[in-house]
């Protein structure tokens, strides 16, 4: 049994038949041709297998298995083939769902690719799950992820490329349980002080904070506030509607409505533009108005080579709208130099010691939000102000119990109450 401070044993070269060899609990066990692919794969998952259940893999110290029927890489790679368009809609972007599963099926991959298909097992998909706990993964992360990874051997099956057998023995599995396993548990999400907003107004494009403040407003989800055109808004009534082209849910076949109320629709006025199809919040233009800026405030003129000079076949150039991964970077950027460390900060990046990256992602972690909390400060309000039903309404939810998550529960209703009758 391995114990916490014992080193892991190491890939070796058996020179006399040029195998890879690891040795564990006494036992040589070959890998196969010494540096190749499918023996460092097998150290890996034999080295995996080790540290979950305390001792060498049964099969260890046989010879690497026939491959009769698909490997694991190949069901992988026929499931990505058969479903990419299932992940991409009509205007050839990908949904985030794509990238999801690629995510999930990388330690697969790493430790069974060469495996076959039918022998992957109850105990196989546990060492994975462990992998993702070691790899310090969320408890919700991990259990989203083997779901993914049944849904994989699910499609392997229903394509009879293995029996049916093998995803009816992975669904015994359980996923882990609160409390009761090592997996890192995350903290609820709560709203964001409405001073850690403000402060990160002079550190952003224009594009940016007026998005944050329509979030704030509407309680829109991030995906839909940085695809808004007027050509997808109803503007004919007090209350304008917005439908984006693309949503959460949209895949149940569900609708999404977005009402925008008058000081949301001040905001909107300001950036709608002459083309009805384009994009209101666009990086592209944010850019200009940063470089237009910096051009203004020279003190020495610009020299006629440099101007208007573009790199011919630049590799990354701003696209015509924010993704929600870009506008999280953005606020992230806003947050780091609206709360800047007070001394680490003032030491170069490359003098920063391991420690001072250590206490500076730390001090990051506590100085900083994203623009899902902006959804929940919107619901907490909403359903202080109005119940729990309009908060339901306005957020999209089809379940009151979600609504729960997003809006934090008022607490001063509660303290009144206990002081009347406590």
């Amino acid at each position: 049994m391995p114990t916490p401070n014992q080193q892991l044993p190491k890939y070796r070269h058996y020179k006399p038949k040029d195998l890879g060899v690891v040795r564990i609990d006494g036992s040589d066990i070959y890998l196969g041709k010494y540096n190749s692919p499918a023996s460092r794969e097998k150290y890996n998952r034999v080295i995996a297998e080790w540290l979950t259940t305390g001792s060498a893999p049964e099969t260890a110290t046989s010879k690497l298995a026939d491959l009769g029927g698909p490997t694991v890489n190949e069901v992988i790679l026929g499931f990505f083939k058969a479903h990419c368009n299932h992940y991409c809609r009509p205007d050839g972007t990908q949904t985030g769902e794509l990238s999801n599963f690629r995510d999930s099926v990388r330690p697969l991959k790493q430790l069974y690719g060469m495996t076959p298909a039918k022998d992957f097992s109850p105990k196989k998909l546990k060492v994975i799950r462990q992998e993702m706990i070691n790899a310090g993964l969320a408890r919700n992360t991990i259990n989203q992820r083997i779901g993914r990874v049944r849904h994989v051997f699910k499609w392997a099956e229903s394509e009879e490329m293995i029996p049916a057998s093998v995803h009816h023995s992975l669904m015994t599995v359980s996923g882990l349980k609160k409390g009761r396993s090592d997996a890192r548990e995350t903290e609820s999400v709560k709203p964001v002080p409405d001073v850690f907003v403000e402060a990160i107004k002079p550190h952003v494009a224009r594009q940016v904070w007026a998005m944050i403040e329509l979030q704030r407003l509407t309680g829109m989800r991030p995906g839909e506030v940085v695809i808004m055109r007027a050509s997808d808004m109803d503007m004919s009534g007090r209350v304008w509607n917005y439908t984006p082209k693309r949503h959460k849910t949209e895949h149940h076949e569900k609708g999404r409505v977005i009402h925008i109320g008058p000081r949301a629709q001040v905001i909107l006025k300001s950036w709608l533009k002459t083309d009805l199809t384009d994009y209101l919040f666009s990086p592209a233009d944010a850019r200009a108005e940063r470089f237009a800026a910096m051009r203004s405030s020279r003190r020495t003129k610009v020299q006629p080579s440099q101007k208007n000079r573009r790199k011919p076949g630049a590799k990354s150039r701003p696209g015509k709208y924010y993704t929600t991964d870009t506008y999280y970077s953005a606020i992230q950027r806003g947050c780091a130099k609206a709360f800047p460390h007070p001394v680490i900060s003032k030491v170069k990046r490359k003098e920063r010691s391991v420690e001072h990256r250590a206490d500076l992602k730390e001090w990051d972690r506590e100085h900083s939000w994203h623009p899902n909390q902006l959804r929940h400060n919107a619901g907490t309000e909403l359903r202080k102000t109005f119940g729990l039903d309009t908060a339901r309404a306005v957020l999209g939810h089809s379940k009151a119990d979600t609504t729960e998550i997003y809006a934090e529960r008022d607490q001063a209703v509660a303290i009144n109450a206990i002081e009347r009758v406590g």
